[in-house]
């Protein structure tokens, strides 16, 4: 078995194929890990969790209600909850000044308040044995994409909220930390990177060559679980360098999917 043997994880997000939170469930259940996968399609988490022989849990992460509910079924069927891993999101792009009220109240909703009583339900529950808490956040919420301000904001302060997590509870050996990808490879980002052209612009940013997978985000996610990890109140920058330079700007990714489309 792996370095994760024995230990009981939710993730929450996995119920659209081939998606990050899957990713990371896999590499979970491979790592000797009991995963109650969770999300909002039950279908996808009954057939993901036989295939992980684990268990799930319907999860709207804008419903407290069912966040306290995935963390007890996590409870009451693995013994506890040593891991807890969100990754929900939505990639909204909008301008700045035309972003909908409606549009900015399920941001904060998705991306800060459901995160905030995701990591408040995990520090109850692993307050008397310590775990991991682990927050998929986004290059974005440090480097500047410009028509992403909603979405920016709402995983920069989510961020902070980790920190504030990690100060608070490491006495009780619970640790959160949050991963920045940058651009990766997943059926989120699929409509974008279909455009010609669109995945070089973004690639000449990155110091190693190519852009990311879930296949790295979930190998950071392994370590951030594990018992050798020393580190708490971090946000790891797993995006091959990209915080180190800058996203393109709007106009250099339509001057590349123009000239690829020429």
């Amino acid at each position: 078995m792996g370095k994760l043997s024995s230990k009981a994880a939710i993730v929450l997000g996995v119920a659209g194929a081939g998606n990050m939170g899957q990713t990371i469930a896999r590499r979970f259940a491979e790592e000797g890990v009991k995963v109650l996968a969770a999300g909002r399609h039950e279908d996808e988490l009954n057939r993901l969790a036989t295939e992980l022989n684990g268990a799930y849990a319907t999860c709207d992460i804008t419903k407290r209600s069912d966040i306290d509910a995935m963390f007890a079924k996590c409870v009451e069927t693995f013994g506890g909850v040593d891991i807890a891993v969100n990754a929900t999101g939505w990639g909204l792009l909008a301008p700045f000044a035309e972003t909908a009220d409606d549009d900015l109240e399920k941001m904060i909703a998705l991306q800060f308040k459901g995160p905030f009583q995701f990591m408040q339900a995990a520090v109850l529950a692993m307050r008397e044995h310590g775990g991991s808490i682990i927050q998929i956040s986004s290059a974005t919420a440090t480097i500047m994409l410009e028509n992403h301000a909603a979405y920016m904001g709402t995983k920069a302060g989510i961020d902070h909220v980790v920190r504030c997590v990690a100060n608070e509870f490491g006495q009780y050996n619970v640790r959160a930390n949050s991963i920045s990808p940058g651009l990766t490879e997943t059926p989120m980002t699929a409509g974008a990177m279909a455009a010609p052209g669109l995945e070089d612009a973004f690639k000449k940013e990155y110091p190693l060559g190519r852009i990311g997978t879930s296949d790295d985000i979930a190998a950071a996610a392994v370590f951030l679980a594990s018992d050798d990890c020393f580190m708490t109140g971090q946000n790891l920058q797993v995006n091959g360098g990209l915080t180190l330079r800058r996203n393109p700007t709007q106009s250099e990714i339509e001057a590349a999917i123009t000239k690829a489309s020429g």
